[in-house]
């Protein structure tokens, strides 16, 4: 429903009297015909003044099937169907969201990813061999899940989240070869390595980010992704 104030009611060609005195409309009032609008059964009493045609506003509520109120100064009249022409408004602001297709190559890759991290922290914190071979199918798995959300990518929000995965990507990467030289210049790396280690916990933050999004399908820049 839309509410019109009658100080805004001029631009229906017409204007409209309230609460006009009697005795004046008695006085200079004539006759001047009938109201019809297009598309409605009913009309209106037309009336002429001062040279300018008025119709009584209960009556025009009535033929438009609408309401009208008085609130203090205000005379509001609310017509139908004024909500529906807002509606395509209102979706236009709506901002875009990402894709069914990008969202879920996004998991499967951001899945790959928790899994190489997580494989990563368990080989750590039991001395297992961190080496070239085995990091090497872990990158693989990951980053083939991560092309097909390049390929997947076709929006504006599509695109934004997807260079954040890729430095999420890139960044799981880095971890892995910091490992990966530690090892090779000692035989024992402490299992407590992760907890001040300041681009895993960069990993996990942006991680957690890139989870929300996929949540709400909107996208939201994070500045641990970068």
């Amino acid at each position: 429903m839309h509410e019109i104030a009658a100080h805004s009611l001029r631009k229906l060609v017409l204007v409209v009297v309230v609460g006009l005195p009697f005795a004046v409309c008695a006085q200079t009032a004539q006759h001047a015909g009938t109201l019809i609008i297009a598309g409605q059964p009913e009309q209106a009493a037309l009336v002429r003044m001062n040279g300018k045609s008025y119709v009584d506003i209960e009556s025009l509520a009535r033929i438009m099937r609408g309401s009208v109120r008085f609130q203090g100064t205000q005379t509001i009249l609310t017509l139908p169907g004024a909500a529906n022409a807002n509606a395509p408004a209102a979706a236009a602001s709506k901002p875009p969201q990402l894709s069914g297709a990008f969202l879920g190559a996004e998991i499967e890759a951001l899945t790959q990813i928790r899994e190489w991290r997580a494989a990563l922290v368990n080989a750590v914190q039991n001395n297992y061999a961190v080496t070239d071979s085995w990091v090497g199918r872990l990158h693989r798995s990951a980053d083939s899940k991560l092309q097909l959300a390049v390929a997947a990518a076709t929006t504006e929000p599509d695109h934004q989240a997807l260079a954040l995965l890729q430095n999420e990507f890139a960044n799981m990467q880095q971890m892995s070869d910091q490992f990966l030289q530690m090892q090779a210049k000692v035989n024992y790396v402490s299992p407590d390595s992760f907890d001040s280690n300041a681009r895993d916990q960069k990993i996990l933050s942006c991680q957690r980010a890139l989870i929300a999004m996929a949540a709400t399908k909107q996208f939201q820049d994070e500045v641990t992704c970068h």
